[in-house]
């Protein structure tokens, strides 16, 4: 066996050196060492090393394919050999870890990465399908070595540090690639052919609430008919809908005349029945589709996708029963939450168990004495809550806008602030993590990935909505296109807009209070005193406690500031008695 140390990993700056052929010995002697230290290991040179003549940094990119089970075992494989776990902001989660080290060779101290990547995400596919193009390809090999070559030449590193350009050199390499793969055939546009929809034709909504209201606003903006099913004859969007048919979110019947009557059906939220989605589907075309709305209605089914295309969650079990409940706060530890897999949001239909002599009576609340399942899941001590909401078009390419910082309160968003003041690398893992999962869900629409920021940097999936969210209500006046508008392109078969944000935007929730009343609203004039301040009123006719009843938009330069000011002016609003 060759003797190759494994030493601690040496960054390096973004640079676009001549193509050094000792980089393959190194990927041959490693991929050697490591089937050793775990037989029937196939390592896989990728990246720009296993291009000859492709300049770059000439860091040795290794790529490991197992099945979720098998990737803590090629982990310890690896560690034992000098390997060391990625660490930092953006680390990639241990379902699909980054190991680095480096190693001398021939005189020369290389970076290697080795990237451990469940079966169920198919990433390596689209590596090995690149690399060989790269390889069979000058054209394409020459014009990837041109924008790297631009990349790094644009590159200003602040201090020198290599940490500081390390991530725009990845994202504006991204670009160029993602670009690659469509035109290569190894990323495909979604399977629904999406063909353009031209303005007059309605747009179907199952579901009228506010989210509603606001695609409607879009959607009239842009020239198209709405009709939406709602089960509340004055929902929110009752107002700006040319027709509300009356019917439950689960009402087949109903969602069946609102597809006959549809050029595009799309959905609010992700607890419309699926049988009544599929109904509406018959009659004109459902985005973002059933497989989204499957995965993501069923919060169970949502922790397996993920698990499967090496997502991080939190840690989870499915209990049925008081006895499973015990046995997972035993391996999960407390606190612990249990949750009803399919219904409730704003966390509704869950409960926090801080004790075991709780568990029962939890158990019970929710309905699972009968043996019906229900999600246990550890509870994260996350440094920040944020969320990336992110479009897919009918070419299968997805924009993403910039990431937001989230404060709940009890379950309910409370206020967002976009651009999160967050280390790029944290909005570029938010931002990959988004496009993975639309793609892999063969979305056209707009997605939401609710996240935690673990203390030690890593990204971890809370969430995930396939709609427009509250966590991108900034978008309307802090980005050059919103989330509405931008869903609606991505539904209609039109270009997606520019995600850039004006500034920097602070989003509060206007929320209810007190008893079930009448909704009248006072003190508009004092909050408008500010001039920057846009609200937002849903149009609900009645008002109680913690009910979303709208919202409240700052733009400006300094995120303290703008929070601040949509903060005071939240103040100023109240609800009459």
């Amino acid at each position: 066996m060759p003797d190759l140390p494994i030493r601690p990993y040496e960054r390096r700056p973004a640079t676009c050196d001549p193509w050094d052929p000792r980089t393959v010995g190194v990927a041959r002697d490693l991929a050697r060492l490591i089937d050793a230290a775990r037989a029937g290991t196939v390592v896989h040179h990728i990246g720009s090393t296993a291009v000859p003549g492709l300049p770059g940094k000439n860091v040795v990119d290794l790529a490991v394919e197992a099945s979720p089970d098998e990737i803590p075992q090629v982990v310890e494989a690896a560690c034992s050999l000098g390997f060391a776990p990625q660490a930092g902001p953006g680390a990639f989660p241990p379902a699909r870890p980054l190991l680095w080290g480096t190693v001398l060779h021939e005189g020369a101290a290389f970076s290697v990465h080795l990237h451990v990547m469940p079966v169920g995400r198919g990433e390596l596919t689209e590596l090995l399908g690149f690399r060989d193009a790269l390889r069979s390809d000058a054209a394409l090999r020459d014009g990837y070595a041109a924008e790297k070559r631009r990349i790094v030449e644009g590159l200003a590193p602040s201090a020198g540090s290599a940490r500081s350009v390390a991530p725009t050199y990845t994202m504006q390499r991204a670009s160029f690639v993602d670009a690659a793969l469509y035109r290569l055939g190894l990323r495909r546009p979604p399977s629904d052919p999406v063909d353009p929809i031209a303005p007059g034709a309605t747009i179907g909504f199952l579901g009228g609430g506010q989210l509603g209201r606001m695609m409607a606003l879009s959607a009239r903006a842009m020239g198209y008919r709405v009709v939406a099913l709602d089960p509340d004859p004055n929902c929110p969007t009752a107002a700006v809908a040319d027709a509300i048919i009356v019917g439950r979110y689960d009402d087949a019947d109903a969602a069946r005349r609102l597809g006959q009557i549809s050029d595009v059906v799309t959905y609010e939220l992700e607890h419309v029945g699926i049988e009544a989605a599929r109904a509406a589907s018959e009659g004109a075309p459902l985005r973002p589709g059933l497989a989204a709305l499957a995965a993501t209605q069923d919060r169970l089914a949502e922790r397996r996708f993920l698990s499967d295309i090496g997502e991080q969650t939190a840690p989870w079990r499915e209990v049925r029963g008081v006895d499973e409940a015990r046995a997972a706060a035993r391996e999960l530890g407390l606190p612990m939450r249990l949750k009803l897999p399919i219904g409730g949001y704003d966390g509704r239909s869950q409960l926090r168990v801080t004790n075991a002599s709780a568990i029962e009576a939890a158990v019970l609340a929710l309905g699972g004495g009968d043996g019906r399942p229900l999600l246990a899941e550890g509870e994260i001590d996350f440094a920040a809550e944020l969320s990336v909401v992110i479009a897919r078009g009918r070419d299968g390419r997805t924009l993403a806008f910039p990431i937001s910082r989230n404060v709940h309160d009890a379950g309910v968003l409370a206020e967002s602030v976009a651009p999160a003041p967050f280390p790029e690398p944290i909005g570029f893992v938010a931002t990959e993590i988004g496009d993975w999962v639309a793609r892999r869900l063969d979305l056209v629409g707009v997605m939401t990935a609710e996240l935690f920021l673990a203390r030690d940097g890593m990204l971890i999936v809370n969430e995930l909505a396939p709609r427009v969210h509250n966590s991108g209500h900034w978008t309307i006046e802090g980005a050059a296109t919103s989330q509405f508008e931008q869903h609606l392109r991505a539904i209609l078969g039109l270009p997606l807009g520019s995600a850039a944000p004006h500034g920097t935007a602070a989003m509060v929730n206007l929320l209810g209070t007190g008893p079930d009343r009448p909704a009248r609203l006072s003190g508009m004039e004092r909050a408008l005193a500010d001039p920057g301040v846009h609200v937002h009123v849903y149009g609900k006719r009645r008002v109680f406690e913690r009910r979303k009843m709208g919202h409240l938009t700052v733009v400006g330069a300094d995120a303290d500031a703008v929070l601040e000011r949509a903060r005071r002016a939240r103040a100023e609003l109240t609800w009459e008695d």
